[in-house]
């Protein structure tokens, strides 16, 4: 079972990895593409060109109308008591407003003010912090997933997001959020990558948290604990698609967005 197991993930990557350039380009031409999340992500730039970042190497691949980041660095899913809404936070570090709420929040005010095409996909890359800080992020875990759904939405969407701490009630309210903001967009969660400065358990249960919640509010959910080319085990032998452990090199960006980008043209309805 496991050998079959280990062989279907390994056709799955070569599938993706393989899938024609031009296939991706000719069903995401139209697309407005929005990318929340934390450093991984905000190596590429708010316009999705550094090559350290993997937005960069997606874009390249798939040819959007448009593709804009507004994942900072030190950004978390988790809230804390002290999180408020705040459209100006940039600090790049860990820090209370440093959460993909607010990066919602910017995303929103950028699209009523004209300069921010509706988007009709939004991938959220986050987790890794949540992970990897537990000090400044205790309420990780207070809640599970099926009570953090147990609320009516319609209380539940009344909350501030002070009052938002654990991982899958954070969850659940981004999403929900901006499913009722953009409506028509596709959303895509990503799970964190591994990393060599977080064990491996913590982040795979931050992981399935993250699945669980996805798999709650309907939306596609792709593994990266799991199917990225980032391994823990062979990261701490040496460096090969990181620079440090956790953040990716040119290298581990490109197989990354490529990845990606073969995944969710064949996942979602472009």
């Amino acid at each position: 079972m496991i050998f079959s197991s280990l062989r279907q993930r390994l056709l799955l990557l070569l599938v993706c990895l393989l899938l024609p350039t031009t296939m991706l380009a000719d069903g995401a031409a139209s697309l407005n593409i929005v990318i929340l999340g934390d450093s991984n992500t905000w190596l590429g730039g708010d316009n999705c060109t550094g090559a350290q970042g993997w937005t960069r190497w997606f874009a390249e691949r798939v040819r959007p109308a448009s593709c804009q980041s507004y994942a900072r660095s030190g950004a978390t899913w988790t809230h804390t008591t002290s999180t408020r809404h705040d459209l100006r936070e940039n600090t790049e570090r860990l820090s209370d407003n440093n959460v993909v709420f607010n990066q919602i929040e910017r995303l929103i005010d950028a699209w009523n003010r004209g300069r921010q095409p509706e988007p009709q996909l939004i991938i959220i890359s986050a987790g890794t912090n949540d992970a990897w800080f537990p000090k400044y992020r205790p309420n990780v875990f207070d809640c599970d997933v099926a009570h953090a759904f147990e609320e009516p939405d319609s209380l539940f969407a009344q909350r501030t997001p002070n009052n938002v701490l654990s991982l899958a009630e954070v969850v659940r309210y981004d999403c929900t959020l901006l499913m009722r903001i953009f409506p028509h967009a596709q959303i895509v969660l990503l799970t964190p990558m591994q990393s060599t400065s977080i064990p491996d358990m913590r982040l795979f249960s931050v992981a399935e948290t993250i699945a669980k919640c996805g798999d709650r509010l309907s939306l596609a959910v792709v593994r990266q604990d799991k199917e990225s080319c980032v391994s823990s085990a062979r990261e701490r032998t040496g460096r090969c698609f990181t620079t440090d452990g956790t953040h990716t090199n040119i290298e581990g960006a490109r197989r990354n967005g490529y990845y990606l980008a073969n995944r969710l043209s064949a996942i979602l309805q472009w």
